[in-house]
């Protein structure tokens, strides 16, 4: 039985299969179009060479760390997205457009994939053998078949069926709820909180033309402008020029709707073009159109991206669409499930990174590592104890849904994030003290000051990432339920709320802490232990 199935050849599943892939796990990927890359496309210019993006462009490495880290390791250069501080602005049909100066830049410190992004596609291909991956391979439905899950795929329009111990889904969360057939059904919830997670960019049209020379530049302007007027083809553009500046282009984001796109397609060409020459002045030599409507690409643009038109972009997903269904066996990834930055190229890294340490966790929970040389008792014991609690993460938020919706059941209306988070907390810190019961310690030689164990704050650490996520998703959580909109403070946390809550939590934390020092100063248990006990 094959060990993971990923469904989806986008950025986010190439990125994990490649993370296996280097750990030598089994997985086999199935991606429904005929090229790998999901939305992200580049091709090249026949008469410059330039690569084009048709799809994701830009990365901001200040904020995206787990791209620009990605770019360093396949030894990918990027470039800085033109930028002089201007921008044009149109509001008139017939006038002329007006400069406006932007302090600190108009694209804010953005940078380019030379060569186009389809480079971080291609390089993580040849990071994965071949018979691994399959193209033109459709996922219509999944059935939990106990200890696994049931994939039934059109291969090439003949049905596959495949079984997996787990399964990634890496595809846009409105995509796997419209199409995807789940036996038995999933969480209404969950069904809600795909609905609600707008595929970036599904219902918009991108268009880059290609000159002799940049134009713009030569008469002063960045090549960036925004649109506002009624009969705007374009509604914002910008400079899509090369990294050496040697080949010219321009491009821009369609103001039309997928309804007018398609009643104009034969003259959007000459429609684009015109409106490149009304801002930045004219003519300009164009060489090759390149045009890419992303509400026409069924892999991308669900029946209800395309009804609802433009929506605000959410950086964070759901928690919801972040924890894994079917006792642990289904996990919905795509940067639209990204924890940060959804959306973008970096919210399908840390999607694949969530995934994989879910992967990781699922696989070595029983797997206790023996004593490396010259490791201590406490250092192994401890080690053992971190685990224990970063595999506790993904649970924590579930039992937050669990008291909740009991709460709601029983009509309680008052304090309902408050007793729950509490609830949760003080349930962790109880197991966490039993699992540390499990392991030994030898106190001989460690320091005790005040009372306090030196390996005290040792055992804490892990403690602090697992409570920040878990505070992190009931806020993203209330904030999107429906059920919880009838309760405005809890559905939008005012501050001293959330200060409330916190001391709350704050005087459990204590509690534990006294418990877990005393713990560790009274049960010293024999080095003997140290590779049999289990946490």
């Amino acid at each position: 039985m094959l060990d993971t199935a990923i469904v989806g050849g986008g950025l986010c599943g190439l990125a994990l299969a490649a993370h296996l892939t280097r750990q030598g796990r089994d997985f086999q990927l199935f991606e429904a179009r005929q090229r790998w890359g999901g939305r992200i496309l580049s091709l090249d210019c026949r008469l410059s060479g330039h690569a084009v993006d048709l799809g994701a462009s830009w990365f901001w490495p200040d904020r995206q760390p787990l791209l620009a880290g990605l770019l360093g390791e396949l030894e990918l250069e990027s470039f800085a997205q033109f930028d002089d501080g201007s921008v044009l602005r149109l509001s008139e049909a017939d006038a002329k457009p007006e400069r406006i100066d932007v302090a600190g830049g108009v694209h804010g410190g953005a940078r380019r994939v030379i060569g186009g992004a389809q480079k971080i596609i291609d390089a993580l291909r040849q990071q994965i053998s071949e018979e691994r991956l399959h193209l033109d391979c459709q996922l219509t439905g999944l059935r939990d078949g106990g200890d696994h899950v049931v994939l039934t795929l059109l291969d090439a329009g003949a049905i596959r069926v495949v079984e997996a111990r787990r399964v990634v889904l890496a595809l846009p969360p409105r995509l796997v709820e419209e199409r995807v057939v789940f036996a038995p059904g999933i969480d209404e919830a969950i069904r809600e909180a795909m609905r609600e997670a707008p595929t970036w960019m599904a219902a918009r049209a991108k268009a880059v033309t290609t000159f002799a020379a940049p134009a713009w530049r030569d008469a002063g302007g960045s090549g960036n402008a925004i649109v506002t007027h009624e009969q705007a083809v374009f509604d914002e553009i910008f400079d899509a020029s090369d990294s050496c500046n040697e080949e010219a282009a321009l491009g821009g984001f369609l103001a039309l709707g997928p309804d007018l796109r398609e009643s104009f397609r034969d003259g959007l060409p000459m429609l684009m073009q015109s409106q490149f020459e009304q801002v930045f002045g004219g003519p300009l030599e164009d060489r090759e159109h390149f045009y890419q409507d992303w509400a026409k690409d069924r892999e991308t643009c669900s029946a209800l991206d395309r009804a609802r038109g433009r929506e605000d972009h959410r950086l964070t997903a759901s928690p919801l669409l972040r924890h894994a269904l079917w006792g642990g066996k289904l996990h919905l990834g795509g940067s639209e499930t990204g924890w940060r930055q959804a959306g973008y190229m970096e919210g399908a890294l840390e999607a694949a990174q969530r995934i994989l340490r879910h992967i990781i966790c699922d696989t070595e929970a029983d797997d206790v590592p023996a004593l490396v040389a010259d490791e201590s008792v406490n250092d192994a014991s401890l080690r053992r104890f971190s685990a224990w609690v970063e595999r506790q993460n993904a649970g924590l938020f579930e039992d937050y849904r669990r008291r909740l919706n009991a709460a709601l059941s029983e009509q309680a209306r008052d304090q309902l994030t408050q007793r729950a988070m509490l609830g949760v907390a003080e349930d962790f810190f109880a197991r966490a003290l039993d699992a540390l019961k499990a392991l030994p310690f030898d106190l001989d030689g460690v320091a005790v000051e005040r009372g306090r164990c030196a390996l005290t704050p040792r055992a804490q650490k892990p403690f602090g990432p697992c409570l920040k996520q878990l505070f992190d998703d009931v806020v993203a959580f209330n904030a999107t339920s429906c059920a919880l909109s009838n309760f405005p403070y809890e559905h939008k946390l005012a501050r001293d709320y959330v200060q409330a809550i916190m001391r709350d939590v704050a005087a459990a934390w204590t509690e534990f802490s006294r418990a877990l020092n005393a713990q560790l100063l009274a049960g010293a248990k024999s080095p003997k232990r140290a590779n049999g006990a289990a946490a």
